[in-house]
């Protein structure tokens, strides 16, 4: 299905089973501990052998020597995979560290080898046994040593790229009010629950993988690269997965040494890396240096934008995008952003849930926060004022639905902006300093092609197959939701099966594109099904209707499983873009409030209150949709107050490598959540007319807790978390 222009009204707008708070379809088997997660697919294949990997214990340089001698002998061994045997795993477009293979260490806790043993102990036991000799090296590991030197990043022309429109130089000198500072956010970690884990098996020249990943098709072509086999050769199935926040989006060594250990041994082999490794083993969100430059009139209008960006990562690898929503967010004719980056020797830098806005929003919208003090304005209304409707950078495109103005309004008066005092330090309850802050957030709407296939059989179940995947966001539920209303049947003739990559190709998840990209292809499927199924019947004209399991025109009605009578019908569709994702710039938007209390004695900051106000088009499952957002605003809290890859920048590892040391907020630091979603609808976003949430929640929400915790004590911090030895002794005195 060609998606060309808005939609118009479509089987979806009946809203009977669409935009329904409906329960998670998956939900029993979640919450029960039935559903199979990667490492448990114990049934899968039999003969299962337990593999251990032994992570680098340098940052950079080489293996001289390993000696695997020890570990062969010892009992239950299978065998051991060396590094020193393989050549370096070839990689996908996705990847920028080696995954195995080869005697150069890039990074600390690079895979080097693997035990493979009868029993996950025995593996374990056995790796501890491995002795190997490095020769160490020289490596980068400080992000502000090298930020004064770092290049610029180079643009398509492969020359140094700023992206810049009118004369900022010029129109920042000339501003009445100006702010220029400096902002830092640190390295971090995704801390899914679920580790990453596989399972992989061959038949023949065959390889089968049961894996916890996020984009089956991109996973399905780097593995067969890294492996040298036909993409055909290679099948994914990921049904369930425990978390993943981009962490899952490419493929990992587990995966990789699984199926090199499979073929070498001839046995199905399962690796789950441990917590250490994922860490130090997998990617991170890189650190960011910001420096943010804003020009205005006394009114309050930018006259002047510009934002900087330095972050780190392996040479080879991409900047943290920090400065994306400033190139969109804000009106403002005058401005320029640029992204440096410096080659570090640290683990590999990529995609986090919002990657590029996160940290970046948590720069900017503190800048937005300090410009307004120095205004003597609301901070919303300067928000308000700087509206656009506009891409700033390209005038001449509109956005296809933005109301930003509208989460802002509504957000405040939910939140009972108006009774804040916005005179810091001013607000004391007992022991306690309250503050109460806001920022606005920006993410985009990605259109991708997603294909699905559905099946309807003789008893009137509804099958759908798509290798779309669900990390916990109700893909189950929203995909089963879209067939139903499509086909006019109720949720429980619905079967919905995911994460194979021998169904259809789907946009997957990540981006918070999965939602109205995975649920667009399967209206496509259905609407050629619903064709399909008219012919089966007999009929044809426009006013053929879909419901309550019945097939109707005028006066003739049928069972919807009459069609199928004679054997299941099959149909297969994509949606397909084309110039909506160009004429038109979609994104969501969102205004967060929240209230803190700051202890007067000794800092400690406690979240009291949370609200979102989100634009997102259409809502598919106010449930999961609520849960995604809330879900953000936690990963927010734990990015603004608690969240910090410690870097020792001797040895080049990151030391707090586990959950015990990486602290992330538990029950007890999340306070009342409240989500407000606009009733609207995007009709250039797709047939769904629908737009993302998984990402807009975390979008903003870190600035906004620090810009509360300002008002509350009167000391701006700039420098991410927002940790006690940065501010206790700057305190208000008791």
């Amino acid at each position: 299905m060609k998606f060309d222009s808005p939609a118009q009204t479509n089987p979806i707008d009946q809203l009977k089973i669409v935009g329904k708070p409906t329960p998670r379809i998956d939900g029993p088997l979640k919450t029960t501990g039935t559903a199979p997660y990667a490492y448990e697919r114990h049934n899968v294949v039999p003969g299962q052998a337990y593999g251990y990997v032994l992570g680098a214990g340098i940052a950079k340089g080489r293996i001289k020597a390993m000696n695997i001698a020890h570990a062969q002998q010892a009992p239950g061994v299978i065998g051991v995979l060396n590094t020193l045997d393989f050549e370096p795993a070839p990689l996908g477009s996705q990847n920028t560290a080696n995954l195995f293979g080869g005697a150069e260490i890039q990074h600390y806790h690079q895979a080097i080898a693997m035990v493979v043993a009868e029993t996950f102990e025995q593996a374990r036991a056995a790796a501890h046994m491995i002795i190997v000799e490095y020769e160490r090296e020289h490596g980068n590991f400080d992000l502000a040593k090298l930020a004064p030197d770092a290049p610029l990043v180079k643009g398509g022309n492969g020359e140094p790229s700023v992206d810049s429109y009118g004369d900022f130089e010029s129109a920042y000198a000339a501003a009445p009010v100006k702010l220029d500072a400096t902002y830092t956010t640190p390295d971090e970690t995704h801390a899914m629950m679920e580790p990453h884990a596989t399972i992989a098996a061959w038949d023949g020249d065959k390889v089968t993988v049961w894996m916890s990943h996020q984009m089956i098709q991109w996973g399905k072509v780097a593995l067969a690269k890294a492996l040298g086999v036909p993409q055909e050769n290679v099948r994914i199935d990921s049904p369930f997965i425990g978390g993943g926040f981009g962490g899952k989006l490419f493929i990992r060594a587990d995966v990789v040494v699984a199926a090199l250990a499979a073929r070498k041994f001839q046995r199905p082999v399962k690796v789950t890396l441990q917590r250490p490794l994922i860490i130090n083993n997998t990617t991170h969100r890189p650190a960011t240096i910001q420096r943010i430059q804003l020009g205005a009139g006394k009114d309050g209008k930018l006259t002047a934008i510009s934002h900087e960006s330095t972050s780190g990562n392996l040479p080879g690898g991409g900047p943290e995008g920090a400065v994306n929503q400033t190139q969109l967010f804000y009106a403002g004719a005058n401005r320029r952003t640029a992204l440096r980056i410096a080659e570090l020797d640290l683990p590999e830098g990529n995609a986090m849930r919002a990657p590029g806005e996160a940290p970046g929003l948590m720069a900017l919208e503190i800048a937005m926060d300090e410009l307004a003090e120095k205004l003597s304005m609301d901070p919303v209304e300067l928000r308000i004022v700087n509206d656009t409707q506009v891409d700033p950078m390209n005038p001449d495109r509109p956005f296809s639905y933005r109301d930003l103005v509208g989460c802002l309004r509504r957000g405040a008066e939910a939140f009972g902006w108006d009774k804040r005092n916005p005179k810091p330090a001013a607000n004391r309850k007992g022991r306690w300093l309250i503050g109460h802050g806001m920022a606005a957030g920006f993410r985009n709407n990605v259109l991708r092609k997603s294909g699905a296939r559905v099946r309807l059989g003789s008893d009137g179940v509804l099958i759908v197959e798509t290798d779309m995947t669900d990390i916990g966001t109700g893909s189950y539920t929203i995909i089963a939701q879209t067939a139903a209303e499509t086909m006019g049947l109720p949720l429980n003739r619905v079967r919905v099966e995911l994460g194979d990559s021998s169904y259809p190709v789907s946009a997957g998840s990540g981006g918070q594109w999965g939602a109205v990209n995975s649920t667009a292809g399967t209206y496509a499927a259905c609407v050629k099904l619903r064709e399909k199924v008219a012919t089966a019947l007999g009929l044809s004209g426009d006013d053929i209707t879909f419901a309550n399991g019945k097939v109707a025109s005028g006066d003739t009605s049928f069972a919807l499983s009459d069609a199928a009578k004679n054997g299941e019908i099959v149909a297969e569709d994509s949606i397909e873009y084309a110039e909506v994702n160009e004429s038109h710039q979609q994104s969501t938007f969102v205004a967060h409030f929240v209230e803190v209390a700051v202890d007067a004695y000794t800092g400690e900051t406690y979240l009291k209150r949370m609200l979102a106000a989100c634009s997102a088009g259409r809502i598919l499952n106010p449930i999961s949709a609520r849960s995604q957002v809330i879900g953000a605003m936690t990963m927010g809290a734990g990015a603004a107050l608690s969240e910090e890859l410690a870097v020792d920048k001797r040895f080049g590892f990151f030391v707090n490598h586990d959950l015990a040391g990486y602290e992330v907020p538990v029950h007890v630091d999340i306070p009342h959540q409240e989500v407000i979603f606009l009733d609207e609808t995007d009709p250039w976003s797709s047939p769904m007319k629908a737009k993302g949430v998984g990402e807009l929640g975390l979008c903003g929400v870190g600035a906004a807790i620090a810009n509360a915790v300002y008002n509350a004590t009167g000391v701006r911090i700039r420098d991410y978390p927002l940790t006690l030895d940065k501010y206790l002794d700057r305190l208000p005195k008791v």
